[in-house]
């Protein structure tokens, strides 16, 4: 019977190590640091490991993401040559889509305004524009991506979406690659970003690029969402566009830092949303199946699904 290694930082891995050992079929379940002999590790299932771990593990079979995102892994030079598998799971596309869904909708019926206005007392009612006069805009079309274009075409919002290639979603107008990414900035009232973070998206919200989305809509100037990685954004140039009025306001989920320092001046900005990372929050009641599911299917000769490219980095 394999053997499984649980690697949780940041996050309480006693409910992970519950579940792992409640539906792992009589696995063992290590909780690291108490690897043991580190050749009866088979399967390694984690969430930001300390760099060099897997190099100790000669048995190695496969590395399991516990989130969304594979950078964390990535950045390890020491890595060995197993595959890793990325969570793709119906909760957690739900969860993303419910966040992005949400936040959209608190840009376009521009809350911030109505925020203000109750805390002043004020009753005073704004011309309130349908969703078809939006134009959301997608930078990331996986998985994630496409559910919340979908849910957002359904609302009425007018959706394009950009990637790396081409996709073809109905209802969705879709750019792809380097040569398109300015029309489809040019187009866009809400920018939503759900890029994972590879050497090519590292930097890229900033202010060069904010400059490039639509000053001609409806909302007045646009608005961003990052429910990617904390790396694809320049914290400073977010700051410098709401303050110049580049971008009329932000939701931001992730973070250079995390958690976010308590200097941040994002606490405390009149114009942004701070949520803790939790957009879509991995559940180990949802996923430890997902991911036992898998250890099975290769146990039984079948091919690991949501295997990433190391190459591309997702």
């Amino acid at each position: 019977m394999s053997t499984i290694l649980l690697v949780i930082a940041g996050w309480d891995p006693e409910a992970w190590l519950a579940r792992f050992r409640a539906l792992g079929g009589g696995r063992e379940v290590r909780l690291w640091p108490d690897v043991g002999d580190p050749a009866n590790i088979d399967y390694a299932c984690v969430w930001k490991p300390p760099a060099g771990l897997f190099a100790t593990l000669p048995c190695l079979r496969a590395i399991f993401s516990l989130g969304a995102g594979v950078d964390h892994l990535i950045e390890d030079v020491a890595l060995p040559a197993v595959p890793i598998v990325r969570i793709v799971d119906s909760n957690l596309t739900r969860r993303m889509t419910e966040y992005v869904v949400l936040h959209v909708l608190l840009h376009h019926r521009r809350m911030k305004l109505y925020e203000a206005q109750q805390h002043a007392r004020q009753w005073r009612d704004d011309i309130e524009r349908p969703a078809s006069e939006v134009r959301v805009g997608i930078l990331g079309m996986g998985v994630l991506g496409r559910a919340a274009a979908e849910a957002l075409v359904q609302i009425g919002f007018r959706v394009a979406g950009w990637s790396r290639s081409r996709k073809s979603i109905p209802g969705v107008e879709t750019f792809a690659g380097k040569t398109e990414l300015r029309r489809f900035l040019a187009r866009t009232d809400i920018l939503v970003c759900m890029l994972p973070l590879t050497p090519a998206t590292r930097g890229l919200l900033s202010y060069d690029l904010f400059r490039g989305l639509a000053r001609d809509g409806v909302l007045g100037a646009p608005a961003l969402i990052n429910a990617g990685r904390g790396g694809l954004q320049v914290e400073v140039d977010i700051l410098r566009a709401l303050d110049d009025g580049t971008l009329i306001g932000a939701s931001l989920d992730v973070f250079e830092t995390e958690p976010l320092p308590p200097a941040s001046p994002f606490w405390t900005h009149a114009k942004v949303y701070v949520t803790p990372h939790n957009a879509a929050q991995s559940d180990p009641q949802a996923l430890v199946a997902n991911v036992l599911a898998q250890i099975e299917r290769h146990e039984r000769g079948l091919p690991l699904e949501h295997i990433i490219d190391r190459k591309l980095g997702y």
